[in-house]
């Protein structure tokens, strides 16, 4: 085998110029892979943390059975008592795996300034509760002014947007209004604490977010629409949703428990369109490569004739002519993926030093662009292209295994 491979790397510097193309043909379409990768490896962790923190919608939501279907048709029969919903945050604490779980409850209604009306969707939440959901997200999209307080039950939250529609500025006061789970008219005075950025362009003139007992006296309720999940390792999101529903059902509580990624519209789609791309540019490159070592090969093949037709003669069966120029093949997608790793390397010492920033669709806020090292699909991607290389070998080879070994002789 030893001597297989010594006569295979030397046949692939005969031509040094059209090898060293195919090299860098493959170099440079493993690059593109690679980088791209890495970049959706690194959106999708960006999405999952946006999803879970930014968004507020934890690993898991908890609602009552049938919430999905009726929740907005029967709004009273879908929310979880008082007694429920603290049964059920005493069940989640004795998990390990959970940092936190916390009542929330969604409003929609109109607020005005006096003068200017319009509707809104707001998000009753824990204060303190929140403060630890947001993590890191907070520092992210800092809010101008102060952020809701456990002891100022009347203070609120108002996306940018809205609050430069309703010219209501840190410290202005307003009215908020919707109606009760028994369908009459409540209102309510309302302090506006703070302005924040959702870092969402659709949603930076509807959100609110109030004290989750402030919100609960403008529905006129003691109960919770859902209970919000947070764990310590968001890979143990399944399995945890797994737990808690078997003990939730056990306590007597009919629930339905829902993930990160189910709630998050935006994660799925963007998910999706990411993974298409991938799969066009692999396409791409993959039709690239072949063609390269096809080509290669077969004017390999065509100066080599003769030198078949003698090992043909020798007594090399055609299995062994397919397998020195599969070997052949091997080694250009080797080298060529050596040379990928590198231009991978140095793009991603380039990007992690000097990251670009953009405003993807749909934020409101610039972003910078980052490459992950994924080590793995590194060697997945090296071996996928050595084997491609290698196949892609074998289709000229076979044709010339096949020639007839006289003709082979007297070729010119």
């Amino acid at each position: 085998m030893m001597k297989w491979t010594k006569l295979a790397f030397r046949n692939i510097l005969r031509n040094r110029r059209r090898s060293f193309v195919t090299i860098v043909a493959v170099g440079v379409g493993f690059a593109a892979i690679s980088l791209y990768y890495g970049y959706i490896h690194n959106v999708y962790d960006g999405l999952r943390y946006m999803a879970i923190r930014g968004e507020g919608l934890g690993n898991l939501r908890i609602n009552k059975a049938g919430w999905q279907e009726k929740g907005k048709l029967e709004p009273e029969k879908s929310l979880f008592s008082r007694e429920d919903t603290e049964k059920i945050i005493k069940l989640i604490g004795e998990e390990k795996g959970v940092i936190l779980s916390t009542p929330q409850i969604q409003v929609t209604g109109i607020v005005t300034n006096g003068i200017v009306s319009t509707v809104f969707i707001a998000q009753g939440i824990v204060p303190k509760d929140d403060k630890i959901i947001q993590g890191g997200w907070a520092d992210f999209l800092p809010i101008k002014g102060q952020k809701l307080s456990d002891d100022k039950l009347y203070g609120a939250e108002i996306a940018k947007d809205l609050a430069k529609y309703l010219n209501l500025t840190p410290g202005s006061d307003g009215v908020v209004m919707a109606p009760t789970l028994s369908g009459q008219m409540n209102a309510l005075d309302v302090q506006i604490n703070g302005v924040y950025d959702s870092g969402n362009d659709f949603s930076n003139d509807k959100f609110m977010r109030f004290n989750f007992y402030f919100a609960q006296s403008l529905l006129d309720t003691q109960s919770a629409e859902r209970i919000v999940v947070l764990l310590k390792d968001w890979k143990e999101t399944e399995n945890m949703r797994s737990i808690l529903l078997r003990k939730i059902k056990a306590a007597g509580i009919d629930c339905e428990i829902r993930t990160w990624n189910e709630l998050s519209i935006s994660f799925a789609k963007q998910k999706a369109f990411l993974d298409t791309m991938f799969a066009f540019l692999f396409s791409i490159v993959l039709v690239i490569v072949v063609m390269t070592t096809i080509n290669t090969m077969g004017m390999a093949i065509l100066e080599r004739t003769r030198e078949i037709g003698t090992l043909r003669a020798l007594g090399l069966k055609r299995r062994g002519v397919s397998s020195l120029f599969a070997l052949e093949g091997a080694f250009l997608g080797f080298f060529g993926s050596i040379i990928g790793i590198l231009l991978h390397t140095c793009v991603w010492a380039i990007i992690k030093i000097y990251p670009p920033q953009y405003i993807p669709p749909g934020i409101s806020v610039p972003v910078s662009l980052y490459v992950d090292m994924v080590p793995l699909m590194l060697f997945v991607l090296l071996l996928s292209l050595v084997l491609l290389s290698m196949f892609s070998a074998i289709i000229p080879a076979r044709r010339a295994a096949r020639q007839n070994i006289v003709d082979a002789l007297g070729h010119v």
